[in-house]
């Protein structure tokens, strides 16, 4: 049997808990081997980001290539895009290699507020990235960032503000609610026939460092093992569910603290 394999695109978070360190543990917590291409390195913790330093578009490139050279990717997920070269570099590289599955998180803004996309970059997700992505992942705010429209607060404005972001290319869109009130944390699956709610109890914990890059990553890591786009939503909301309600057993850092990636093993 073949190895499933996934690939994540996107920024480091040196304190661990988003960006590739998250969708790496994401991966392996899911049995599935990761790879991963650097967009950026953060000077991060869990109070906020104090520096980024951005990786050259043509290397962002070479490693694309030499990971599609030699590994057979399943999934890829692309997170933290940085600015609008290196997000035109993994548009013209994933263009030559033609993965079967790409999810997108429009990354924006970090858990602690920091800003970590231009608008020159959101541009060039809404028509280089976003036409190419099997699903996009935006929480609230980011859904209403890429439309320029206000903050969607009612099901029929997220489920109309989904079907306008399928208007971009995309042929899903997975609309995260972690943003929203209420004792439910739902998300909103829409495709062009259909509209699923997927809720789950919300936790209350201050721990919620990476949460976005981990539910995308584990939608990535359920398509590379050969799961349908629903099933893999399911499982990811179910696994993302799980290390949020278990974050509390961590005790790191005096911000947002990290979920718990790994929550099913100890």
């Amino acid at each position: 049997m073949s190895t499933p394999v996934a690939l994540t695109i996107a920024g480091s978070d040196s304190s661990g808990g988003a960006g590739i360190q998250a969708d790496l543990k994401t991966f392996a917590a899911l049995s599935v081997y990761g790879a991963s291409v650097l967009t950026a390195l953060t000077a991060q913790n869990t109070t906020g980001v104090t520096g980024v330093h951005l990786v050259p578009p043509d290397f962002v490139s070479a490693q694309i290539d030499a990971v599609f050279a030699d590994l057979a990717v399943g999934a890829v997920k692309i997170g933290m895009v940085a600015q609008a070269p290196i997000a035109g570099a993994i548009s013209d590289s994933l263009g030559r290699w033609r993965p079967a599955h790409i999810v997108l998180d429009p990354v924006m803004v970090a858990t602690s507020g920091a800003q970590l996309l231009p608008e020159d970059a959101i541009e060039a997700l809404r028509s280089r990235l976003i036409p190419q992505a099997s699903l996009i992942t935006p929480n609230l705010p980011e859904a209403a960032a890429l439309l320029g429209e206000p903050i969607a607060d009612t099901d029929e404005a997220i489920a109309a503000q989904g079907r306008r972001l399928l208007a971009l290319g995309c042929p899903a869109v997975l609309i995260k609610g972690g943003h929203g009130q209420g004792a439910e944390s739902t998300d909103y699956l829409i495709t062009s026939g259909t509209s699923i709610a997927l809720s789950a109890p919300r936790v209350a914990t201050r721990n919620t460092h990476g949460t976005g890059c981990s539910l995308s990553s584990a939608v990535a890591a359920g398509l590379a093992k050969g799961e349908e786009l629903e099933t893999a939503v399911r499982n990811a909301k179910a696994f993302i569910s799980g290390a949020i309600a278990a974050a509390d057993r961590f005790t790191v850092g005096h911000g947002h603290g990290p979920v718990h990636h790994l929550h099913r093993f100890y």
